[in-house]
């Protein structure tokens, strides 16, 4: 089948890489890049579990192939905390509101959550549980993840995620 050559920034850091067209993303990042704060839960789309920032929107990386990022640019959860290791504001309302438990749900959920507040800084507890429909917790019973949200909105959390301005490049496998 071959290999076909990708480029794609991957929380700030360009990575070129040859691939197999059927790799997808979550698969990239977690074995490639070594990303394994994107979690695999269900490999259909169904959980959310890895949903990452693909081009400053949320998708779940088990939906994508990683020739179909070529030239895009992906944010994972290990690439919100700032250069100084201060963590995303929506890490922190997640943390500040006990909004885990066992914690498999919370990367992708924190993802979803930030795309939401770009399009809804101030969402209502109705609007935050339709933000996150597509994304399964199987612990929470998702009012602490609500509530998180919401107080990830009161502190001015609307603005996308940030990666470091400069990004360097890493060499893949040939």
């Amino acid at each position: 089948m071959g290999t076909r050559r990708i480029s794609v920034t991957v929380d700030g850091v360009r990575y070129d890489d040859d691939v197999e067209p059927r790799t997808l993303l979550v698969h990239y990042l977690r074995e490639r890049l070594g990303k394994t704060g994107t979690v695999i839960g269900c490999d259909t789309s169904n959980c959310g579990s890895c949903t990452v920032h693909l081009d400053g929107r949320s998708v779940k990386s088990c939906s994508v192939l990683a020739v179909q990022v070529d030239g895009g640019e992906v944010v994972t959860i290990e690439g919100l905390a700032g250069p100084d290791g201060e963590l995303h504001p929506v890490q922190r309302a997640f943390h500040e509101n006990h909004a885990l438990q066992c914690g498999f749900c919370t990367p992708g959920m924190i993802m979803q959550a930030i795309d939401l507040l770009s399009d809804h800084p101030d969402p209502t507890e109705a609007e935050a549980r339709e933000g996150i429909e597509g994304n399964l917790c199987r612990c929470t019973g998702y009012q602490n993840i609500v509530r998180a949200i919401q107080a990830a909105a009161q502190a001015g959390a609307g603005a996308a995620a940030s990666v470091p301005a400069q990004p360097a490049t890493a060499g893949g496998a040939a």
